[in-house]
């Protein structure tokens, strides 16, 4: 399949990937059409997706019936009213449903608004007026049904509602009920879109303000051919899972698009509540091949026996979301012999930076610029980074847009034109680049901390303070000092059988331990332990509302 889209389809160097990475752009590149019903034509018989739940439930979809299913799925929600242009609110969690909704707007040319579970009714009637949106396709599950509805009266552009069971809200239309009822889908003669309509759209997850919408073309697709031919380094072979939840846009790089393109087939695990030991499960009974997952995750997998597991069919690890700690890194290799590969990227894009199969991990890193885009590393004038200074990571686009990268943030001109401008889309991130070429994350621009002269990245002091058995979680932020302009302030969540020695003591120990650990300028003058930290309900820390309250 990927022969199609790139001019060279393997590499074997960094070099080779930078000098010869080539897309093969069609015109009115349709994902749904151009790969799910090619691969439907030429090798339906071939598994798409293996799913399965708590309830050890497991079903199996070939891509013959994904093209079936998703025909049908077109057709039922053309009946319904929906169509080009339509943007389509999808609450699905891990149903099997989202990847036949999706792709099925992808074939009506409607925008795929996908969205977590945990909305509540003030977030789904933001969404919905912000965005118009004309339908929303959900769970069967009381809470969710409950907050739409509620939302529903205050939200004017909301036309249509579909539960997928298996309970339907009063008002709400049956998908299991009538999908089967639809007329034969038959793909419309002309191209429902042009390479730049809008495909689908993220709402990003707020850590600083409200949620943007990021807008996303046809070959944002396209853009992930990267991720999983050469990032998660799949085969035709494969049989992949990435841990996250279809509402983020994690689960575009790692549960549809790029893993489709590779030929790989999909595992998904439709668990309600995460445990290291169920997904450990799941990989030694479904012989999976490929994981993807954040630190997070691979954290508390590390603590489990893993002689108590079979998994010998765990060929490749990814990882990405957050910066790696090399401890994870190295147990994990410890119990697998399974170097994990950092990537990094935003809701704004496919993976930017990462370390390829032809790379040397190097844990805590970001990795190597990903040649789909020109990144570079900037001062504050605009100006390029030297090796070993910090900067703001960006990507020039003086040479026009690169396939992956968003159009822009919707309706919102102003803060398109604050993020990109003069050539150059500006990530916010900070980082420094290593004589080798690697990108080592330093935290937001935001977050950055600038005390006694120095400028102290967030990321760099939460690792160090993370090695310390007593800490669970941290957050690093400024405090204003009239000395030093800022000072390093930590705010800590201590495991249980530490939390009786929270204490001027155990504070002095963590400031040690930090100096030791990094350079000592960077050490945490205030401490604070706290029983938890704010976060958005995508789960990231929102060191705003800390630097907020400190400010009282």
């Amino acid at each position: 399949m990927i022969e199609r889209f790139l001019k060279q389809t393997t590499f074997t160097s960094q070099e080779d990937y930078k000098q010869n990475l080539q897309f093969v752009i069609p015109d009115n590149f349709n994902y749904a059409y151009d790969v799910i019903d090619e691969w439907a034509k030429t090798h339906p018989e071939k598994l798409a997706i293996l799913w399965s739940n708590d309830e050890d439930v497991t079903e199996r979809v070939t891509f013959a019936q994904l093209k079936e299913k998703t025909d049908r799925a077109a057709s039922y929600f053309t009946q319904l009213g929906i169509g080009k242009g339509d943007p389509v609110m999808l609450v699905l969690k891990r149903r099997i449903e989202f990847w036949i909704s999706i792709l099925a707007l992808h074939k009506i040319g409607a925008i795929a608004i996908p969205a977590t579970h945990m909305l509540t009714t003030h977030d789904i009637v933001y969404r919905n007026t912000q965005a118009d949106i004309k339908a929303i396709i959900c769970v069967g599950e009381t809470y969710v049904q409950e907050q739409i509805y509620n939302a529903m009266p205050d939200s004017p552009s909301l036309k249509v509602v579909i539960s997928v069971g298996p309970e339907v809200h009063e008002g709400f239309h049956d998908w299991h009920k009538e999908w089967m009822l639809a007329p034969e889908f038959v793909r419309p003669a002309e191209p429902v879109n042009e390479n730049d309509d809008t495909m689908l759209m993220y709402f990003t997850s707020g850590t600083s303000g409200k949620p943007k919408m990021v807008a996303h073309d046809f070959l944002y697709a396209l853009g992930h051919i990267t991720t999983g031919a050469f990032w998660h380094n799949l085969k035709e072979d494969s049989l992949h899972i990435t841990v996250a939840d279809t509402g983020w846009a994690k689960a575009a790089w790692g549960k549809i698009y790029g893993q489709w393109l590779a030929g790989a087939a999909i595992f998904v695990f439709d668990h309600e509540k995460f445990t290291a030991d169920k997904i450990l499960r799941q990989i030694e009974k479904h012989k999976v091949t490929s994981f993807c997952a954040p630190p997070t995750v691979y954290r508390f997998m590390i603590h489990e026996d893993f002689s108590n597991y079979d998994l010998s069919s765990l060929r490749y690890c990814c990882t990405a979301g957050e910066a790696l700690n090399p401890a994870v890194f190295d147990k994990f290799y410890e119990r697998t012999g399974i170097r994990m590969m950092e990537g990094f990227g935003q809701t704004e894009t496919t993976m930017t930076l990462g370390t390829m199969p032809w790379n040397t991990p190097k844990p805590g890193s970001m990795g190597l610029p990903n040649p789909q885009y020109d990144i570079d590393l900037v001062r504050t004038d605009g100006t390029s980074c030297e090796d070993g200074e910090k900067g703001e990571i960006v990507i020039r686009t003086d040479k026009g847009k690169p396939i992956g990268l968003f159009k822009g943030y919707y309706r919102a001109d102003d803060i398109t034109e604050k993020a990109w401008h003069d050539g150059m889309y500006h990530t916010g991130d900070m980082a420094w680049r290593d004589e080798d070429g690697y990108y080592w994350f330093e935290g937001r621009i935001d977050d950055v901390i600038k005390s006694s002269g120095y400028r102290i990245g967030p990321f760099e002091v939460e690792s160090a303070l993370m090695t310390h058995p007593s800490v669970v979680e941290c957050a690093i932020t400024g405090v204003p000092d009239d000395t030093r302009g800022m000072v390093v302030k930590a705010t800590i969540i201590l495991k249980d059988e530490w939390k009786a020695k929270a204490g001027d003591e155990l504070k002095k120990e963590l400031q040690e331990h930090v100096k030791r650990e990094t350079a000592p300028y960077k050490y945490p003058r205030i401490i604070e332990f706290v029983d938890e930290l704010p976060k958005t309900i995508s789960g990231k820390i929102r060191r705003v509302e800390i630097r907020e309250k400190d400010k009282k």
